[in-house]
Protein backbone atom coordinates (compact mmCIF):
# COMPACT_ATOMS: atom_id res chain seq x y z
CA UNK A 1 0.00 0.00 0.00
CA UNK A 2 1.03 3.44 -0.63
CA UNK A 3 1.29 5.67 2.48
CA UNK A 4 -1.08 8.89 2.32
CA UNK A 5 1.00 12.38 2.53
CA UNK A 6 -0.30 13.10 6.11
CA UNK A 7 -2.88 15.97 7.03
CA UNK A 8 -0.56 18.20 8.16
CA UNK A 9 1.55 18.83 4.91
CA UNK A 10 -2.26 20.13 3.91
CA UNK A 11 -3.18 22.51 6.45
CA UNK A 12 0.27 24.49 7.60
CA UNK A 13 2.07 26.01 5.28
CA UNK A 14 5.72 24.82 4.43
CA UNK A 15 8.62 27.08 4.66
CA UNK A 16 10.98 26.56 1.97
CA UNK A 17 14.27 25.40 2.84
CA UNK A 18 13.44 26.35 6.43
CA UNK A 19 12.23 30.04 7.37
CA UNK A 20 15.02 31.36 6.46
CA UNK A 21 16.60 35.10 5.88
CA UNK A 22 20.39 35.76 5.89
CA UNK A 23 19.64 39.54 6.70
CA UNK A 24 18.63 38.04 10.22
CA UNK A 25 21.20 35.66 10.02
CA UNK A 26 19.36 32.44 8.93
CA UNK A 27 21.02 31.35 5.82
CA UNK A 28 18.96 28.23 3.44
CA UNK A 29 18.55 25.10 5.44
CA UNK A 30 20.52 26.15 8.46
CA UNK A 31 19.46 25.43 12.13
CA UNK A 32 18.85 28.63 12.89
CA UNK A 33 16.46 29.11 9.91
CA UNK A 34 14.74 25.41 11.06
CA UNK A 35 14.33 26.95 14.69
CA UNK A 36 12.34 29.97 13.19
CA UNK A 37 10.10 27.90 10.99
CA UNK A 38 9.78 25.64 14.51
CA UNK A 39 9.03 28.91 16.33
CA UNK A 40 6.45 30.18 14.12
CA UNK A 41 4.61 26.84 13.36
CA UNK A 42 5.44 26.42 9.73
CA UNK A 43 6.36 22.97 8.07
CA UNK A 44 9.60 22.80 6.84
CA UNK A 45 11.27 21.48 3.57
CA UNK A 46 14.72 21.10 3.48
CA UNK A 47 16.76 19.65 0.59
CA UNK A 48 19.62 16.71 0.70
CA UNK A 49 22.95 16.36 -0.53
CA UNK A 50 25.19 13.73 0.36
CA UNK A 51 28.89 13.56 1.49
CA UNK A 52 31.91 11.64 0.09
CA UNK A 53 31.13 8.87 2.58
CA UNK A 54 27.54 9.06 1.60
CA UNK A 55 26.36 10.88 4.90
CA UNK A 56 22.98 13.01 4.13
CA UNK A 57 23.91 16.89 4.48
CA UNK A 58 21.26 19.75 4.77
CA UNK A 59 22.04 21.63 1.94
CA UNK A 60 20.62 22.75 -2.05
CA UNK A 61 23.21 22.91 -3.93
CA UNK A 62 25.64 20.75 -5.27
CA UNK A 63 28.24 23.43 -5.03
CA UNK A 64 29.24 24.92 -2.10
CA UNK A 65 30.40 28.55 -3.81
CA UNK A 66 26.98 30.33 -3.31
CA UNK A 67 25.58 29.40 0.35
CA UNK A 68 28.82 28.81 1.82
CA UNK A 69 32.77 29.95 2.77
CA UNK A 70 34.24 27.36 0.72
CA UNK A 71 34.53 26.52 -3.09
CA UNK A 72 33.99 23.37 -5.14
CA UNK A 73 31.25 20.50 -4.98
CA UNK A 74 29.69 19.04 -1.55
CA UNK A 75 30.31 15.60 -2.66
CA UNK A 76 34.22 15.58 -2.55
CA UNK A 77 33.97 16.75 0.54
CA UNK A 78 33.65 14.58 4.05
CA UNK A 79 30.65 15.31 6.67
CA UNK A 80 33.77 16.20 8.92
CA UNK A 81 34.75 18.77 6.53
CA UNK A 82 31.20 19.82 5.41
CA UNK A 83 29.84 20.20 9.40
CA UNK A 84 33.00 22.85 9.72
CA UNK A 85 31.97 24.79 6.86
CA UNK A 86 30.28 28.33 7.65
CA UNK A 87 27.41 29.36 5.52
CA UNK A 88 26.97 32.95 4.47
CA UNK A 89 25.25 35.25 6.46
CA UNK A 90 24.98 32.66 9.18
CA UNK A 91 26.32 34.12 12.68
CA UNK A 92 28.70 31.33 12.64
CA UNK A 93 26.64 28.80 11.19
CA UNK A 94 27.79 25.51 9.11
CA UNK A 95 26.30 22.87 6.96
CA UNK A 96 23.94 20.77 9.25
CA UNK A 97 23.55 16.77 8.85
CA UNK A 98 20.37 15.39 8.38
CA UNK A 99 20.36 13.77 11.77
CA UNK A 100 21.37 17.03 13.37
CA UNK A 101 18.36 18.26 11.92
CA UNK A 102 16.12 15.29 12.82
CA UNK A 103 17.35 16.01 16.17
CA UNK A 104 16.65 19.40 16.13
CA UNK A 105 12.77 19.33 14.69
CA UNK A 106 12.31 16.78 17.01
CA UNK A 107 8.50 15.79 15.63
CA UNK A 108 7.35 19.53 16.67
CA UNK A 109 6.47 20.38 13.26
CA UNK A 110 5.79 18.54 9.39
CA UNK A 111 9.91 18.47 7.40
CA UNK A 112 9.19 17.50 4.15
CA UNK A 113 12.31 16.35 2.68
CA UNK A 114 13.52 16.92 -0.81
CA UNK A 115 16.12 13.97 -2.26
CA UNK A 116 18.46 16.27 -4.61
CA UNK A 117 19.51 14.41 -7.80
CA UNK A 118 22.44 12.60 -7.75
CA UNK A 119 22.30 11.07 -11.64
CA UNK A 120 22.98 14.41 -13.31
CA UNK A 121 20.54 13.74 -15.52
CA UNK A 122 17.55 12.57 -13.60
CA UNK A 123 17.96 9.28 -14.60
CA UNK A 124 18.48 5.79 -12.88
CA UNK A 125 21.78 6.33 -11.30
CA UNK A 126 20.47 6.95 -7.74
CA UNK A 127 20.55 4.83 -4.97
CA UNK A 128 22.86 5.66 -2.33
CA UNK A 129 21.63 8.69 -1.03
CA UNK A 130 18.15 7.16 -0.69
CA UNK A 131 19.06 4.50 0.75
CA UNK A 132 21.42 6.63 4.14
CA UNK A 133 18.17 8.73 4.52
CA UNK A 134 15.60 6.04 4.97
CA UNK A 135 18.49 4.46 7.67
CA UNK A 136 18.84 7.54 9.50
CA UNK A 137 14.96 8.44 9.20
CA UNK A 138 14.45 4.74 11.33
CA UNK A 139 12.90 5.67 14.75
CA UNK A 140 12.63 9.27 13.56
CA UNK A 141 8.60 9.62 15.17
CA UNK A 142 8.38 12.82 13.89
CA UNK A 143 5.81 13.81 10.42
CA UNK A 144 7.43 13.37 7.86
CA UNK A 145 7.82 13.10 3.83
CA UNK A 146 10.16 12.53 1.13
CA UNK A 147 10.37 13.97 -2.05
CA UNK A 148 12.80 14.00 -5.25
CA UNK A 149 12.50 15.71 -8.79
CA UNK A 150 14.19 12.25 -10.20
CA UNK A 151 11.47 9.24 -10.70
CA UNK A 152 14.19 7.26 -10.08
CA UNK A 153 14.79 8.53 -6.87
CA UNK A 154 11.21 8.74 -5.82
CA UNK A 155 11.09 5.18 -6.97
CA UNK A 156 14.27 4.14 -4.97
CA UNK A 157 12.25 6.06 -1.97
CA UNK A 158 9.76 3.15 -1.66
CA UNK A 159 11.70 0.40 -1.53
CA UNK A 160 13.89 1.92 1.27
CA UNK A 161 11.42 3.54 3.25
CA UNK A 162 7.79 2.15 2.09
CA UNK A 163 6.22 3.29 4.95
CA UNK A 164 6.88 6.77 4.33
CA UNK A 165 5.16 9.16 1.98
CA UNK A 166 6.70 10.23 -0.98
CA UNK A 167 5.96 12.45 -4.23
CA UNK A 168 7.40 13.71 -7.29
CA UNK A 169 8.54 17.55 -7.47
CA UNK A 170 7.48 18.48 -10.78
CA UNK A 171 8.05 20.89 -13.32
CA UNK A 172 7.04 22.38 -16.78
CA UNK A 173 10.23 21.47 -17.45
CA UNK A 174 11.44 24.00 -19.82
CA UNK A 175 14.76 23.40 -21.38
CA UNK A 176 16.47 26.27 -21.19
CA UNK A 177 16.17 26.12 -17.31
CA UNK A 178 17.50 22.29 -17.14
CA UNK A 179 20.81 22.20 -18.91
CA UNK A 180 22.41 19.92 -18.86
CA UNK A 181 19.62 17.77 -18.67
CA UNK A 182 18.32 16.62 -22.03
CA UNK A 183 15.65 18.11 -24.13
CA UNK A 184 13.98 14.68 -24.70
CA UNK A 185 14.28 13.97 -20.57
CA UNK A 186 12.33 17.58 -19.85
CA UNK A 187 9.83 16.44 -22.84
CA UNK A 188 9.18 13.13 -20.90
CA UNK A 189 8.94 14.63 -17.62
CA UNK A 190 6.72 17.37 -18.67
CA UNK A 191 3.54 15.56 -18.41
CA UNK A 192 4.31 13.82 -15.04
CA UNK A 193 4.82 9.88 -16.64
CA UNK A 194 5.93 8.56 -13.76
CA UNK A 195 3.41 9.20 -10.86
CA UNK A 196 2.00 5.44 -10.20
CA UNK A 197 5.25 3.40 -11.16
CA UNK A 198 7.53 5.69 -8.86
CA UNK A 199 4.70 4.92 -6.24
CA UNK A 200 4.13 8.56 -5.85
CA UNK A 201 1.06 9.66 -3.17
CA UNK A 202 1.84 13.88 -3.86
CA UNK A 203 2.82 16.10 -5.82
CA UNK A 204 4.78 18.86 -5.84
CA UNK A 205 4.66 21.42 -8.60
CA UNK A 206 6.12 24.62 -10.26
CA UNK A 207 4.14 27.66 -9.17
CA UNK A 208 4.03 29.34 -12.34
CA UNK A 209 2.65 26.18 -14.24
CA UNK A 210 -0.52 25.43 -11.84
CA UNK A 211 -2.69 25.10 -14.87
CA UNK A 212 -1.28 22.20 -16.58
CA UNK A 213 -4.16 19.89 -17.51
CA UNK A 214 -1.99 16.67 -15.95
CA UNK A 215 -1.61 18.48 -12.40
CA UNK A 216 -4.71 19.59 -12.31
CA UNK A 217 -6.32 15.94 -13.40
CA UNK A 218 -3.98 14.44 -10.40
CA UNK A 219 -5.62 17.05 -8.09
CA UNK A 220 -9.28 15.83 -9.28
CA UNK A 221 -7.99 12.58 -8.72
CA UNK A 222 -7.53 13.07 -5.44
CA UNK A 223 -3.94 13.01 -5.47
CA UNK A 224 -2.89 16.01 -3.03
CA UNK A 225 -0.77 18.77 -5.08
CA UNK A 226 2.06 21.07 -3.21
CA UNK A 227 3.63 23.89 -5.34
CA UNK A 228 7.40 25.61 -5.43
CA UNK A 229 8.21 28.29 -4.42
CA UNK A 230 5.63 31.08 -3.77
CA UNK A 231 7.35 34.29 -3.02
CA UNK A 232 4.43 37.05 -1.69
CA UNK A 233 0.99 36.76 -0.82
CA UNK A 234 -1.06 37.70 -3.93
CA UNK A 235 1.01 34.87 -5.89
CA UNK A 236 -0.11 32.71 -3.13
CA UNK A 237 -3.83 33.94 -3.29
CA UNK A 238 -3.34 32.73 -7.10
CA UNK A 239 -1.56 29.63 -6.44
CA UNK A 240 -4.35 28.54 -3.97
CA UNK A 241 -6.96 28.23 -6.54
CA UNK A 242 -4.87 25.60 -7.90
CA UNK A 243 -3.37 23.57 -5.15
CA UNK A 244 -3.65 22.39 -1.61
CA UNK A 245 -0.73 23.92 0.27
CA UNK A 246 2.31 26.12 -0.74
CA UNK A 247 5.98 26.12 -0.42
CA UNK A 248 6.59 29.79 0.24
CA UNK A 249 9.96 32.20 1.02
CA UNK A 250 10.53 35.70 0.98
CA UNK A 251 7.21 36.61 3.36
CA UNK A 252 5.30 35.10 5.78
CA UNK A 253 2.48 32.68 4.67
CA UNK A 254 -0.82 32.91 7.30
CA UNK A 255 -1.09 30.17 9.39
CA UNK A 256 -4.30 28.78 9.88
CA UNK A 257 -6.60 29.95 12.31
Amino acid sequence: MIPKLPAEFLSQPVAHRALHDVTDGRPENSRAAIRAAIAAGYAIEIDLQRSSEGCPMVFHDYMLDRLAEARGGIMVRSQAELTQIPLKGGDGECIPTLAEVLDLVAGQVPLLIEIKDQDGNLGPNVGALEEATAKELQGYTGTVALMSFNPHATAALARYAPDIARGLVTSSYDPEDWVPVPAETCNRLRGIPDFDSSRSSFISHEVGDLERPRVQDLRAAGIPVLCWTVTSQAAEDEARKWVDNVTFEQYLSPLPG
